[in-house]
């Protein structure tokens, strides 16, 4: 599933134009994003937790060289489903 096909089933499901419907998924995406980008989180209850992930620095290595390289730590978007979700990947 894409986003346009989202866009669809939330007009769908919701009874409400698709212009409407894009609008909403939008927001719902921008609130997220705006969240995460100011380092909180955001909680879903019975679908999931979205947060920011912090990945410390590290030692790599170049593939085309193999010479050792220095990757500086960064933050990282993080999910982890709920229960409900959980349940309906399960279940089907």
């Amino acid at each position: 599933m894409n986003k346009s096909d989202l866009i669809d089933a939330v007009a769908g499901d919701a009874d409400i134009s698709k212009a409407s419907a894009g609008r909403a998924v939008d927001a719902v995406l921008g609130g997220i994003g705006d969240a995460l980008g100011r380092g909180d989180s955001v909680s879903l209850v019975g679908f999931g937790t979205f947060s920011v992930r912090h990945r410390a620095a590290r030692e790599g290595r170049n593939p085309q060289t193999g010479a050792s390289m220095h990757i500086a730590a960064s933050k990282v978007p993080g999910f982890k489903a709920g229960k409900g979700l959980k349940d309906k990947v399960k279940h089907g």
